[in-house]
This record gives structure tokens, C-alpha cells and sequence, in this order.
């Protein structure tokens, strides 16, 4: 038995974190690629951001890994 109670927890709240930061990421890449893919089609920023929502701008910055 661990002798603080609480270290099984701890652990299982790293872990999430750990999942989720890379998820993250991984979604992150896909969203960025997908938007150059649109791009590089023909897509303008404005029509790509339409689509998703977001600023022209914004679009932009994302193709652009910022």
C-alpha cells in the first residue's frame, strides 16, 4: 500500500494531462495541414475561414504554425 493515499491520484491527473497534450498536438497538426491542403487547392483564407468559423487572419497564422 503506497504510503500517501493520495500518489495513485497524482498519477492518474499526469496521465490525463500527458494524453491530452498530445492529442492536442496531433489535432493541432492535422487542423494546420488541412488548411494548407485547402489552401494549395485553391481555397482562399476567406472561404477556409467560413468554413471553420474562425478570421481570415487567424487562418493564416495557423498555415503558418503560429
Amino acid at each position: 500500500m503506497p504510503s500517501d493515499p493520495k500518489e495513485a491520484l497524482r498519477a492518474s491527473v499526469r496521465a490525463a494531462q500527458d494524453r491530452y497534450e498530445g492529442e492536442a498536438e496531433a489535432t493541432r497538426r492535422a487542423r494546420q495541414e488541412a488548411f494548407a491542403k485547402a489552401q494549395e487547392a485553391g481555397l482562399s483564407l476567406s472561404e477556409i475561414a467560413a468554413e471553420v468559423g474562425l478570421h481570415r487572419s487567424r487562418i493564416g497564422q495557423i498555415i503558418e504554425g503560429k
